[in-house]
């Protein structure tokens, strides 16, 4: 089983060194880099290239933002299932993805996902939050849960079948994806109870107030554009359910 990490970058270079060796060390997996830069102009492609040919397919031009690189990204891919590392996060060991490789086995499963920890951005080793996902039910999403993104691995079909990132929606367009795939069309998931990614702080969806408005209406939207009635108060759930990860940060030494 080949498995494809596709990483969107655009004026990275302190980063996308850190984040493209950790999936580079992952142990006993069938490996497809695919790295997507934006024509970054600070040194990050500089970075990439001294990787050679351990970066399976390595896209340099402008895009239309994140969601439209990582949608080269899948269209590029070479893997059997597909995932994604953003620039400025890293695997949290080298077992990763035999993990997934490992759930992916069973052909009953269209897709998994995992834990994550949001670090500190200039302190990595301090964690700020740890977002346990727990086991699949896809009626929580009714109640503001979703699993992290970055977490997210789907068969290759799943993306034939339903479709890639929907560039219509600005700020939560991964959230529209997950959506889409778990809510409407009921993909088959199972939960890997590991943390999976550490996650730098930060975000723009959460940049600004405006930012967020805006990420509430698209939220919402993620729903209405699948045909589903969004849930009751999501704009409330789905912060709100940030709040325990709070509580759980110590946990993240497992």
């Amino acid at each position: 089983m080949k498995i494809s990490v596709i990483t969107a970058v655009y004026n990275r270079r302190k980063t996308i060194g850190d984040a493209l060796q950790s999936v580079l060390s992952q142990r006993d997996v069938e490996l497809d880099t695919v790295v997507v830069d934006g024509d970054s102009d600070d040194g990050t492609s500089e970075i990439i290239s001294q990787l050679g040919n351990q970066i399976c397919c390595s896209i340099r031009e402008p895009d239309s933002g994140i969601y439209d690189a990582l949608n080269k990204g899948i269209a590029a891919a070479q893997g059997d299932v597909l995932g994604f590392l953003h620039a400025d996060d890293w695997m949290a060991d080298d077992q990763a993805l035999s993990r997934v490789a490992q759930a992916m086995a069973d052909p009953e499963v269209d897709g998994v996902y995992g834990d994550l920890v949001y670090v500190d951005a200039q302190t990595p080793n301090k964690v700020h939050r740890y977002w346990r996902s727990g086991e699949y039910d896809v009626r929580k999403f009714r109640s503001g849960w979703m699993p992290p993104h970055p977490t997210v691995y789907f068969r290759r079909g799943v993306y034939e079948r339903f479709g890639d990132f929907n560039l219509a929606i600005k700020t939560a367009a991964d959230y529209e994806l997950l959506v889409r795939m778990m809510v409407r069309h009921g993909v088959r998931m199972k939960y890997i109870p590991h943390v999976m990614v550490k996650m730098r702080t930060g975000g723009a969806s959460n940049a600004s107030l405006k930012n967020r408005l805006q990420a509430n209406a698209d939220d919402r939207a993620a729903w209405t554009m699948n045909g589903l009635r969004p849930p009751i108060g999501l704009r409330l759930t789905k912060p709100l359910r940030k709040l325990p990860q709070l509580f759980w940060k110590n946990a993240s030494s497992e």
